[in-house]
């Protein structure tokens, strides 16, 4: 008697598939999940049935994140491997096979130093470092113009939950809101300071830090 091999697929419903692709391509390019309000206006389904496909693909072993936790759902391996499978082409604007740029030398930018050609090849995780905790962000907006950090630049992060006061971070605000600042601990509350006048700082008891910001990369 021939057995019949289920694929990954058919225990989906199309929704929860769409709903798989939507979260896994706001972890790629922003590194958190959106909200189930957000999930359930793109769907345009209700909240309690965006809560009922999430409960489903949790319990297929789908999505993983802490229940209690805003933008924290995050793809399991498994659903990578069903995604890559589908040729979702979902994948990071860094990718971490990448050949790399070639690194031919030194040039000053002060007093002119010997030209010396020396071929290697330079990358971001020659640059960065390698592995799930170092991601990048587009930055959007331009409330840190004065620390010369501009809408279209991108911001290499390192994932961490703890950041020392006036490093600049990678913050969630109110379990919703995703915004870099520069990080400060104040009494009762933390501070979030922008680096352009045209903004107020953000002052908030629940703040979590997502990443701490270590490069910065920038097309001229």
């Amino acid at each position: 008697m021939q057995s019949t091999v289920t694929e990954p697929t058919t225990q989906l419903t199309p929704r929860q598939l769409q709903l798989l692709k939507i979260i896994a391509r706001s972890q790629h390019s922003q590194c958190y999940s959106p909200t189930i309000a957000e999930l359930a206006c793109e769907l345009d389904i209700s909240r309690s049935t965006v809560f009922g496909h999430i409960a489903e693909l949790r319990r297929k072993g789908l999505l993983s994140g802490s229940p209690n936790m805003a933008r924290s759902l995050k793809p399991t391996s498994k659903a990578h491997e069903l995604l890559d499978g589908l040729g979702s082409g979902i994948t990071s604007s860094f990718s971490a096979g990448s050949r790399g740029i070639a690194l031919c030398g030194r040039v000053a930018a002060g007093a002119p130093i010997e030209a010396v050609e020396n071929i290697e090849q330079l990358s971001l995780d020659s640059c960065f470092g390698t592995g799930d905790d170092i991601f990048a962000l587009e930055v959007k907006g331009d409330s840190m113009a004065k620390e010369d950090i501009h809408e279209g630049d991108y911001v290499i992060c390192r994932r961490s939950r703890l950041a020392d006061d006036g490093q600049l971070v990678v913050a969630i605000v109110d379990e919703e809101y995703a915004t870099l600042k520069r990080f400060y601990r104040e009494r009762n509350r933390a501070r979030l300071q922008p680096a352009n006048d045209d903004y107020e700082p953000i002052y908030c008891d629940n703040c979590r830090i997502e990443g701490v910001v270590i490069g910065l990369l920038r097309r001229l």
